[in-house]
């Protein structure tokens, strides 16, 4: 499959994979459908000038998206990809997880790997300097666009409504991990990566992936209390694995 080339091509081969996991009733879906809305931002944001070149943001932002397609495509199609992505997506297959782990899961590993990779590659040496403010402001749309998914599931199962009263919102710090301490950890990447090239660079990115690998698992399985607390949710979420992600691609 080739790369997509512009947003739009973008959006439309996330359409096709939200389409393929409604229909094999895959939860693969629902950071697709999430990564459909962040995608749709940005592209927004482009239209609106928000970035200080808007042309530059759509390179990142396609490179960024080829990440996750091609993970995507090797992993339905047996191929390998990276340890991260084949942990996220592997998790899909369980019935454990809430819809909220779900979609932490690709966002810890889009964003801890794949945005620094992306960065370094689009503005490789000293260009990285001049990224930063857009790379900042990409990160402020992804942010802001899990807070409304996070508020839209929280209004549409009282649990997790119930669970940021008794658990002094323990849930979002689950959540902002994943997204506050990762910003700051992806720029340091795409920094880092830069300014190196070939093999060490190949190396650094080896370690990434492990070290994302070990943020999934605690995701996967934040230990006894927060698994106890998360059970109503599960309990009281739909069962409809299509609906779901239709609910997340509103």
């Amino acid at each position: 499959m080739k790369d997509a080339q512009t947003i739009d091509e973008v959006i439309a081969r996330l359409d096709e994979i939200i389409a393929d996991c409604k229909k094999r009733q895959s939860r693969i879906g629902y950071f697709a459908a999430l990564y459909r809305r962040m995608t749709v931002a940005v592209q927004t944001g482009i239209a609106q000038k928000q970035f200080e070149d808007g042309n530059r943001m759509e390179q990142l932002d396609v490179i960024f998206a080829n990440r996750y397609l091609q993970a995507y495509a090797a992993y339905i199609t047996n191929k390998p990809c990276t340890n991260a992505w084949c942990r996220a997506f592997d998790s899909a297959a369980t019935t454990k997880l809430i819809v909220l782990q779900h979609l932490i899961l690709g966002i810890n590993t889009h964003i801890n790997l794949d945005l620094g990779i992306a960065a370094a590659y689009t503005c490789p040496g000293d260009k990285i300097w001049a990224l930063q403010k857009d790379f900042e402001k990409i990160n402020d749309i992804i942010a802001a666009t899990s807070q409304q998914v996070q508020d839209a599931l929280a209004a549409i199962w009282f649990p997790l409504r119930f669970l940021r009263k008794i658990s002094n919102k323990r849930e979002e710090a689950v959540l902002n991990f994943s997204i506050n301490a990762a910003r700051k950890a992806s720029w340091a990447s795409a920094t880092a990566m830069a300014l190196i090239e070939g093999e060490a660079r190949e190396n650094y990115i080896a370690q990434m992936d492990k070290l994302v690998v070990e943020i999934a698992q605690r995701i996967i399985a934040p230990g006894f209390v927060m698994g106890f607390i998360l059970k109503p949710v599960l309990l009281m979420e739909s069962k409809s694995v299509s609906g779901l992600i239709d609910i997340l691609d509103r």
